[in-house]
C-alpha cells in the first residue's frame, strides 16, 4: 500500500467502481461476445454469418464515435449496432431483443476478485457501502446489490464519471459530506481525478503494480493492491 495524501476527515463512506475493481471485465466481454456470435448464428444467421465478432466491434466503436453520448449507456450502444446490424441483412428484427437479453446475463456472470466479498463484510462493519459506476453490471443479477446503501450507473442517472455530479449525487444519497466519502477505482482519470475534483479521497485500486500516476500527474490518495491493503488504509484513518 502507497498512501500519498493524508486524509483531514475520518471517512463515513466507502463508494465502489465495479468493472476492473471488484471483478476483472476483460475476460466476461470476451466470453460474452464468444457467445453472443453463437446465438446470433442460431437465431439470426444472417448477422453472424456477415459480421464477425471483431466486426460488430468495429461497428460499434463507429457508432460511439459518431454520437459519445452513447458513453453514457454501452448497453444501448450495443443494442444499436445490433438493430443496425439486423437491418443491413434483412435479418429479423424480433430476435434483438433475444440477443441483448443473452448478452445481458452471459455480461453479468463474472468471477470476483478473491478478496472481494470478505473484503466488503469486513469494510461494512466499519463504513456505509455504495457503488458508482459507469458500466452496466447488474448488482442484483450478481448477487452483490445487498452490500450497497446506494448504487448509482451512468446508463440510469444520465452523467457518467469523471462528472462530479454523479459523485455527489451519490454523497447526498449516502447523507455525507464529498469529504467524507472515499472512491475506489481501478481508472486513473474516470475515478480518482473525477473523485477528487467533487472532493472526495480516492483510492486507485491498482492490482497489477502500474506506476502510470506518476506519468499522468494524478497523486491518488492511497494505491492499495488489494482490498487487504484498503482496509489497513481505511483502519489508520479512522484511527487518527
Amino acid at each position: 500500500m502507497n498512501e500519498i495524501q493524508s486524509p483531514n476527515e475520518r471517512p463515513h463512506a466507502i463508494l465502489f467502481d465495479l468493472d476492473d475493481t471488484l471483478w476483472p471485465i476483460g475476460p466476461v466481454i470476451a466470453e460474452a461476445e464468444l457467445t453472443l456470435h453463437a446465438w446470433l448464428a442460431e437465431h439470426a444467421p444472417k448477422v453472424a454469418q456477415a459480421f464477425t465478432i471483431e466486426e460488430m466491434r468495429a461497428r460499434r466503436m463507429a457508432l460511439l464515435a459518431a454520437d459519445p453520448a452513447h458513453h453514457l449507456d454501452l448497453a444501448k450502444l450495443r443494442r444499436a449496432a445490433l438493430q443496425a446490424a439486423f437491418e443491413h441483412v434483412g435479418e429479423d428484427l424480433a430476435h434483438v431483443d433475444g440477443a441483448m437479453t443473452h448478452f445481458h446475463s452471459a455480461r453479468n456472470t463474472v468471477k470476483l476478485y478473491d478478496d472481494v466479498l470478505p473484503g466488503l463484510l469486513r469494510l461494512s462493519d466499519k463504513v456505509i457501502l455504495g457503488s458508482v459506476s459507469n458500466g452496466n453490471a447488474d448488482l442484483e443479477v450478481i448477487g452483490l446489490a445487498h452490500h450497497f446503501k446506494v448504487s448509482l450507473a451512468a446508463s440510469r442517472f444520465g452523467i457518467a464519471k469523471p462528472d462530479p455530479a454523479i459523485f455527489l449525487a451519490a454523497c447526498e444519497a449516502l447523507g455525507v459530506a464529498p469529504r467524507q466519502a472515499v472512491y475506489v477505482g481501478d481508472d486513473l482519470r474516470l475515478d480518482v481525478e473525477g473523485a477528487q475534483k467533487a472532493g472526495l479521497r480516492a483510492v486507485w485500486m491498482n492490482r497489477t503494480g502500474s506506476n502510470a500516476h506518476v506519468d499522468m500527474g494524478i497523486a491518488p490518495d492511497a494505491i492499495c493492491s488489494s482490498f487487504d491493503e484498503l482496509i489497513a488504509w481505511l483502519e489508520q484513518q479512522l484511527a487518527d
